[in-house]
């Protein structure tokens, strides 16, 4: 398929978010004879994208051998520079252009590497269903894998059918959510997808556990029948994933979605500033304790605690604040212990090749 591209506004990239920052930056590899191209979806060796010719299958390179978790590599939503002639005529991928935002978890190995999700996304959608209590610990983890992808977070509540009064809902996800849009919606009905689609913008990632309905939605919002769905289990609320990969289509309104499969862990990768955003409402009170390094446990002048007796800061959330607190600084040390281990190996390597250098420079002589 031969690809070609010359910026316009009426381009098919620039409905998939091409813009002239992009052009600009893109100008050196276009002096290589490349071609841009954004990333539709990922399998093991090959990604569909999206190109001015319509879409392709590139292949990728083989994982970097410092980049085991993929974090370097390809993921939905990366804008590319592609080698029209690849091997066996398939368009490659030669180049990432820099990343604008990045939504990354730790890897579900735990192995202190991140694992990106999605990439260049401007709005996260996070699916909470409405059919279940909501898990208000999980919301404020995904606002902080939000806040810290460096797009903007909106907390849709799912299901809104399925119970007589969504307000109580709302209400405490609005408090767990400073900052932030939520809105209910039921996608079964159509009853507020339009305000959803509202608050919505760019290049739109859904992302929750399984059963959130999260398809449901995103069919909701394409006005097709394009996500495969499934059945919820009545016991526990939980779905299957009938998402397998993360893939991005466009918006008939405009923009793009990005559906994800469902999380069902997510781990915190160096997220302090996502922490600060979800928790501006600790933040704003520990501004004002006594102590400037108050951990908010029993100091005398803590502003956080005062709040909590008085009732203006729920304990639970409190509670969650400290958690998701340690886990950051575990997940911090975690990275930095491997990383001094990487530079380590790296010395070894180094001194270990002068060592050999040296030894047969002295049998020359």
């Amino acid at each position: 398929m031969p690809l070609s591209f010359a910026f316009a506004g009426s381009s098919r990239l620039a409905a998939y978010g091409w813009d002239e920052t992009l052009e600009t930056e893109f100008t050196p590899h276009r002096a290589a004879g490349l071609v841009p191209a954004r990333v539709a979806a990922v399998d093991r060796g090959l990604c569909d994208v999206v190109a001015e010719d319509g879409p392709a299958r590139a292949a990728t390179a083989p994982a970097a051998s410092g980049d085991p978790a993929g974090e370097q590599a390809p993921c939905t939503g990366d804008w590319v520079a592609l080698r029209p002639g690849g091997p066996g005529g398939r368009p490659a991928v030669a180049a990432l252009l820099p990343r604008r935002t990045a939504i990354v978890r730790s890897s579900a190995a735990r192995d202190s590497r991140g694992q990106v999700l999605a990439a260049n996304v401007d709005t996260v959608a996070i699916a909470v269903s409405l059919a279940a209590r909501p898990d208000l610990g999980r919301v404020e983890r995904l606002l902080a894998l939000a806040w810290e992808s460096g797009a903007r977070p909106v907390v849709v509540l799912t299901k809104s059918d399925q119970v007589p009064d969504s307000a109580g809902a709302e209400a405490d996800t609005a408090a767990a959510a400073p900052g932030v849009d939520v809105v209910a919606c039921s996608a079964a009905t159509g009853d507020g997808v339009d305000v959803v689609r509202a608050v919505l913008a760019g290049t739109v990632a859904l992302i929750g556990p399984s059963g959130a309905g999260k398809s449901t939605l995103g069919n909701a919002l394409l006005g097709a029948d394009t996500l495969a769905t499934g059945a919820v289990r009545d016991a526990d609320g939980k779905g299957r994933h009938t998402t397998v990969r993360r893939e991005l289509l466009p918006l008939p309104g405009g923009g793009v979605l990005i559906d994800t499969p469902g999380l069902r862990g997510v781990g915190l990768f160096e997220a302090s500033e996502g922490l600060e955003r979800t928790f501006a409402d600790v933040e704003e009170l520990a501004a004002a304790c006594r102590f400037g390094d108050c951990a908010h446990d029993s100091e005398p002048g803590c502003a956080v605690l005062a709040a909590v007796e008085d009732g203006t800061l729920p304990p639970r959330r409190l509670a969650s604040y400290r958690k998701l607190l340690r886990e950051n600084a575990w997940a911090a040390s975690r990275t930095d212990a491997r990383l001094r281990a990487e530079r380590n190996d790296q010395w070894k390597a180094v001194s270990k090749w002068q060592r050999r250098m040296y030894k047969e420079r002295g049998r020359d002589r």
